[in-house]
């Protein structure tokens, strides 16, 4: 009786103190994942260059089509022996030098000339029917006024096929001195109908609407996480029209809303009735747009076992080692589940808010720390483990880098921002002089971080299509 007291008794010790070396298993509950149904924006304001391109051969062909024929006709000899009318003979051409439209206009003039005496009462005249070719040049300062080209023009010199004359005798007798002062009339009346040609040629308006109304069509830039970015014009800033390289170029800026949405449409609209057109001696180009990073719950779980996966953690005699780390979302924050072996072995969880660590391109999560059913757990093994070192270390692990993502994102926007055409006559330049992460968001299928894209934009209109 008294062996097998002893016998009970060892094995009982032997029991104990096996138990107090062996791991302690936790069975911390799961945390259910849980987002926000809410959709994600992420509006900015920025001004972008809008330079609108007028080709010069363009605005030729627009100016042939407003002035044609018949454009000049005075039918009375009497004030000063002349009946005029004259004809654009052939397609007026333009070019352009020194900041300025230069034009060549061919005409065909027919003249009745009257000639003759009348003296002491007694008239004596005789008639002439003339035909000339000649070609007139003209020249003009440009500007842009309430979506219109604007042109100044004067009338330079006439360069006659044949000089002006008549045959009397067979004689020929110059008429110049009759022609030309009633070309000098004609003339005051001939720039302003080229004014009003060009004025009616080029309206930029449907041209300019049309395409801000193409390219502010919200897009789907990713469609396996239902990414969204649309435009809203809101303001058009205009300051000169430049005349160089065989081009009129206007220069023009617009401040709009740029928005980038997760799960759905941006709510974002263009209503091209409201843009307002408005004069700026300085237009804004400061340019800001958010790009939406993509990181897959189980990407951001891999990337961040790089810093646990056979790595132990140690504080004195205690070790654990981290074999597997998932993550998901519940009300906004992040859930890190970490598998463990070791002085502590099973599954716990800490909850954080994921934020952006500027210097090491890094996601961190702040105000980490475990969720009430591991930490009580965790503190019923004593406070070594859920204050301790090895806690510690753990949670300064919990994260992982993006500078993949961000070089990514960089890449994809100066993809975008090189002479890229969302629409037939626009196109996109620009470039990017930094990127910063701000805002990240949980979603059911992803990590989105708003990345936010500084630089200079422009997008040019083609006006003449």
């Amino acid at each position: 009786m008294k062996h097998s007291f002893y016998s009970y008794l060892t094995v009982l010790v032997i029991g104990f103190l096996f138990s107090c070396g062996t791991a302690k298993k936790i069975e911390a509950l799961k945390p259910a994942p849980s987002y926000s149904n809410e959709v994600v924006y992420d509006k900015q304001t920025s001004y972008l260059n809008l330079p609108v391109e007028v080709a010069v051969a363009d605005l030729q062909n627009q100016t042939n089509k407003f002035l044609n024929g018949l454009i000049y006709d005075d039918e009375k000899i009497e004030d000063d022996n002349l009946m005029m009318r004259i004809w654009k003979e052939a397609p007026i051409q333009i070019t352009e030098s020194a900041g300025k439209l230069n034009m060549v206009l061919p005409l065909k003039i027919w003249v009745k000339v009257r000639y003759g005496i009348d003296k002491f009462g007694v008239s004596l005249y005789d008639t002439k029917e003339i035909n000339l070719n000649g070609n007139i040049k003209l020249s003009s300062l440009v500007a842009f006024n309430n979506w219109k080209l604007s042109t100044k023009t004067q009338i330079g010199s006439i360069d006659w096929v044949q000089s002006p004359s008549v045959s009397i005798a067979g004689k020929d007798i110059p008429i110049t001195y009759l022609i030309n002062p009633a070309i000098g009339l004609f003339k005051g009346k001939l720039g302003k109908m080229v004014d009003e040609s060009i004025e009616k040629s080029v309206d930029l308006k449907p041209y300019v609407l049309n395409a801000l109304d193409q390219i502010s069509k919200p897009v789907q830039v990713n469609n396996d996480y239902h990414v969204w970015f649309a435009m809203q014009p809101l303001e058009l800033y205009t300051n000169k029209a430049i005349v160089a390289n065989k081009k009129i170029s206007i220069v023009m800026g617009m401040k709009a809303y740029l928005e980038t949405a997760v799960n759905s449409k941006p709510t974002l609209s263009f209503d091209k009735n409201k843009l307002l057109l408005l004069a700026a001696d300085k237009l804004p180009d400061d340019f800001g747009v958010s790009v939406a990073s993509i990181v897959t719950y189980e990407a951001a779980a891999g990337l961040m076992k790089q810093n646990f996966v056979g790595k132990p953690f140690q504080s004195g005699s205690r070790s654990v080692t981290i074999t597997d780390v998932a993550l998901w979302g519940k009300d906004g924050k992040m859930i890190v589940a970490l598998d463990m072996t070791g002085s502590v072995t099973g599954k716990f969880y800490l909850a954080g808010i994921p934020s952006y660590d500027t210097a090491k391109q890094e996601v961190y999560f702040d105000q980490l720390d475990f969720v009430l059913d591991s930490k009580s757990k965790l503190l019923s093994l004593g406070d070594w483990f859920a204050h301790g070192l090895i806690a510690k270390k753990i949670k300064e692990n919990c994260r992982y880098s993006i500078k993949d993502q961000l070089l990514q994102g960089e890449a994809t926007l100066k993809n975008y921002l090189n002479n890229s055409q969302p629409t037939k006559g626009v196109r996109v330049n620009g470039k990017v002089n930094q990127l910063t992460p701000g805002k990240i968001n949980l979603t059911p299928n992803a990590i989105v971080t708003m990345i936010t894209a500084n630089g200079k934009v422009s997008i040019s209109v083609d006006g003449m299509q």
